[in-house]
């Protein structure tokens, strides 16, 4: 994929806005890009890297060309990136970007639209959290208090700047505050509220939408030949997150998975009233959650909140907005959507998303998903009020 405006997906005024920045000489020093991965962040910044590096060179020459290409294959000498690693089997200590160039690169040329998930896969460290260290810190400092190679400006991507941990951000600050001429930071997040406020404060911001369904279905349509009916299907379903439209075209198994665990667990917690087996059952479930991965974790429970929302929209009949296709035969949607209505889905939904926000503070998986287990077992049970 060629990383040019003309090539990613949608956002047509995002990407008239960001030339005219160039074009008017209104560069901001520091950008924040913030939304989901799969509306296109990453290839949003590199393909504003681009413009950025190869301005100097008059379009169609042999330099503009030459630029381009070495954009495109992540390669450009004025452009770096950072992004969350950790060690793994072949790096044993003190990990930071560079590390794991290569498999960047591969990382980028297979989905640059790709989750962190997807990343921490790449690397084989899914059981671990990722982060952006003050050692690299230490690195970035040394790249951009280097000349750029070819004369023009120097572009840093930081990809998942909320994964910085504080000693990283407090070190970087000066460099956001009053960077090297001609340089211009990019920083990327999901979460922008977790990047300390002394940073995010010194960034212009901008804020990347989802992806309309249009988009999503043209481009499974010309890039993937899918037909018009089956990528209108999958769009749908995507919720704006073109890289969510890749892993249901691909059919990746974990979608799979993650049904197993969830109809295991809800079947259990409809027995565990007063059924003291199925407590145990229940906190055997819990065991085999702690066991996972923490990306895993939180992947499982967005899972399971969506998976909710459309029992709940199946129960009111909002047919047209309920997607969900069962794989176990056993298990019916339509059967357990009754159990899933206003007086106990707001709490549901509130219990997943403090579990998500507690793992990913690194708290105690056991407790957290045994916390969770009780919680729905008592609201499952739950009556709808006329």
């Amino acid at each position: 994929m060629r990383m040019d405006f003309s090539e990613i997906i949608g956002h047509e005024h995002i990407k008239s806005h960001l030339k005219t920045t160039l074009q008017k000489g209104r560069v901001a020093h520091a950008q924040l890009f913030t939304g989901l991965s799969g509306s296109g962040l990453l290839p949003l910044a590199i393909a504003y890297a681009k413009e950025l590096l190869c301005e100097q060179y008059d379009t169609g020459s042999l330099e503009y060309e030459r630029c381009a290409k070495n954009v495109s294959a992540f390669t450009h000498p004025d452009l770096h990136f950072v992004y969350p690693v950790n060690t793994n089997d072949s790096v044993k200590k003190n990990a930071v970007s560079s590390s794991f160039s290569e498999e960047w690169r591969d990382f980028l040329r297979q989905n640059p639209y790709g989750s962190l998930l997807n990343w921490f896969q790449v690397l084989g460290i899914e059981n671990k959290q990722g982060n952006i260290s003050v050692k690299e810190a230490e690195e970035i400092s040394k790249k951009l208090s280097l000349k750029a190679y070819e004369g023009g400006f120097k572009v840093m991507i930081i990809w998942m700047a909320d994964k910085m941990n504080v000693e990283c951000a407090n070190k970087i600050l000066k460099l956001v505050e009053e960077p090297p001429d001609k340089t211009v930071l990019i920083l990327l997040s999901e979460h922008e509220e977790q990047i300390i406020n002394t940073i995010r404060s010194r960034c212009q911001i901008l804020h990347i939408p989802f992806l309309s369904e249009k988009d999503i279905a043209q481009t499974l349509v010309q890039r993937h030949g899918l037909s018009q009916n089956e990528a209108n299907k999958i769009s749908h379903r995507a919720h704006g997150d073109y890289n969510k439209a890749i892993h249901i075209m691909d059919n990746d198994d974990a979608d799979g998975i993650f049904e197993e665990w969830f109809v295991l667990w809800v079947r259990t917690a409809f027995k565990a009233k007063g059924n003291k087996k199925s407590i145990q059952e229940l906190l055997n479930w819990s065991d085999l959650m702690a066991a996972k991965g923490r990306e895993v974790q939180k992947n499982f429970l967005a899972y399971c909140v969506e998976l909710f929302r459309q029992a709940l929209l199946q129960n009111y009949k909002v047919n047209s907005l309920v997607y969900f296709e069962t794989k176990d035969q056993k298990f019916s949607i339509e059967k357990f959507a009754p159990f899933v209505h206003q007086n106990n889905v707001f709490e549901i939904v509130e219990a997943l998303e403090n579990a998500i926000y507690h793992i990913e503070r690194n708290g105690n998986a056991k407790i957290i998903f045994t916390d969770l287990s009780i919680q729905l077992t008592r609201l499952i049970h739950r009556k709808e009020l006329a």
